[in-house]
């Protein structure tokens, strides 16, 4: 059957199974007999049930019996996994990339006078709108969750500023601990004087503004208050830091790094982290890569492999997955896993890359990227495999609600495919209609 098939299906498809008697507002359903992906130590569970309970995960195991009141959705066979992770994006924070005004995810206070601003305490959630068109398309396609990312411009600095998780809910707050982004090697050239070097210098510097061994009166002072006080408390083990960086050498000088001041980073990119996955492994680091960063695309990634993420799993590292700029094509990280599986990362940890790794690294795990009880009933069943591309997610739910499986794109689709909406046909009528 071929992809457009299986899209103009999905839909109908979806209706009949759940039918009028699911209503959005419902938090108690039994899903039945589906090939369950807990993404937890249980694995995968074949011909099994999910009880959800006021929008919570109540039990999961087989010959579950529905309470009184309660929805049964017959799932015939099919996968049900936890809702996805977007990935690193600006979901909710930009809606055209063109359009500055659309676009939240940068501070960059010294642009007028192409100075460096370092304001960490830039916080990129408080910007996030709830309303944002981008989230219905991301929503049906599986993604539950995303990490909202800030990001570097000129006027700017390499401390980029501060993120943190937003479920794709409707909801306007962020869940669990902020995070807070770094950009190192290249990317970061324009705004540390045109060398990797003076990345060091810069961050030891700004470790010692916020440690107090240079006065917030020096001439020489980056920081505000403000500044200082978001910086101290991603020491000694606090916050994560999320460094965007791919060429092994700069990776290596960042473990020594953190490690000299007890930080706790993940890294995003790696597009040569393999070099280093024993000392990435041993240092718990989680790597967020794209597996379709497999070329040397620049003298950052000369090492760039489709072999990534299996080389750094079979060393033990958490592997996640993220691509850089996926706002509008989140979607798109279940082709990462995919990949990445294709080259021989194991298929529960291309899944785990998508729900159970980014939710412990980001300190989320008591609440999304599993299916166990007392965790939140974000779920997804899909059509078959969720990591390959031809498959579609059927359902999702948020909290144990069903998502209307409706974005801006399906109306767009619906608007020229139906022949009674009184516009013209974008496509030829199919043959039999």
């Amino acid at each position: 059957m071929s992809r457009v098939s299986v899209l103009r299906r999905a839909p109908l498809f979806a209706a009949l199974l759940l039918g009028a008697s699911f209503a959005a507002s419902a938090q108690n359903v039994l899903i039945r007999n589906a090939v369950v992906h807990t993404a937890t130590a249980q694995g995968t569970l074949e011909r099994a049930d999910v009880l959800v309970g006021n929008g919570v995960v109540r039990a999961v195991g087989k010959g579950l019996s529905a309470p009184a009141g309660v929805k049964v959705i017959e799932a015939e066979g099919r996968p049900l996994t936890p809702t996805l992770f977007g990935g690193i994006t600006e979901i909710g924070l930009e809606e055209v990339s063109g359009e500055k005004s659309t676009v939240d995810q940068t501070v960059a206070l010294g642009a007028d006078t192409k100075e460096m601003t370092v304001r960490p305490e830039f916080d990129v959630t408080l910007a996030y709108n709830p309303d944002s068109v981008l989230i219905p398309v991301a929503r049906i396609e599986g993604i539950g969750w995303t990490l909202l990312g800030a990001g570097t411009a000129t006027g700017g600095s390499i401390v980029a500023g501060q993120g943190g998780i937003e479920r794709l809910d409707g909801g306007p707050d962020p869940i669990g601990p902020r995070v807070l982004f770094v950009r190192l090697g290249k990317d970061g050239l324009g705004l540390s004087g045109s060398s990797r070097a003076a990345q060091w210098m810069i961050l030891d510097q700004l470790i010692d503004e916020s440690r107090g061994r240079i006065t917030p009166d020096n001439h020489a002072a980056l920081l505000t208050p403000a500044g200082r006080a978001a910086l101290q408390k991603y020491f000694g083990g606090g916050g994560r830091i999320v460094f965007g960086v791919d060429r092994a050498a700069d990776i290596r000088q960042l473990l020594r790094w953190s490690a000299k001041h007890q930080l706790r980073i993940a890294i995003a990119g790696g597009g040569e982290a393999w070099r280093l996955a024993p000392q990435l492994a041993a240092a718990k680091v989680p790597v967020f890569v794209n597996p379709l960063s497999n070329l040397p695309s620049d003298f950052d990634q000369v090492g760039a492999s489709m072999e990534n993420a299996a080389r750094l799993q079979a060393a033990g590292v958490a592997v996640g997955f993220s691509e850089g700029g996926a706002s509008h094509n989140a979607r798109k990280v279940r082709q990462l896993a995919g990949n990445a599986v294709a080259a021989g990362l194991p298929w529960d940890a291309g899944l785990a890359g998508l729900t159970r790794v980014p939710a412990e690294a980001f300190g989320v795990a008591g609440e999304v990227g599993s299916i166990a009880p007392g965790k939140r009933a974000d779920l997804v069943l899909w059509s078959a495999d969720p990591l390959d591309v031809s498959s579609v997610a059927l359902q999702v739910w948020m909290d144990g609600r069903a998502i209307e499986m409706r974005s801006r794109q399906t109306e767009l689709r619906d608007r020229y495919l139906r022949p009674d909406n009184g516009l013209p046909r974008a496509y030829s009528a199919p043959s039999g209609n």
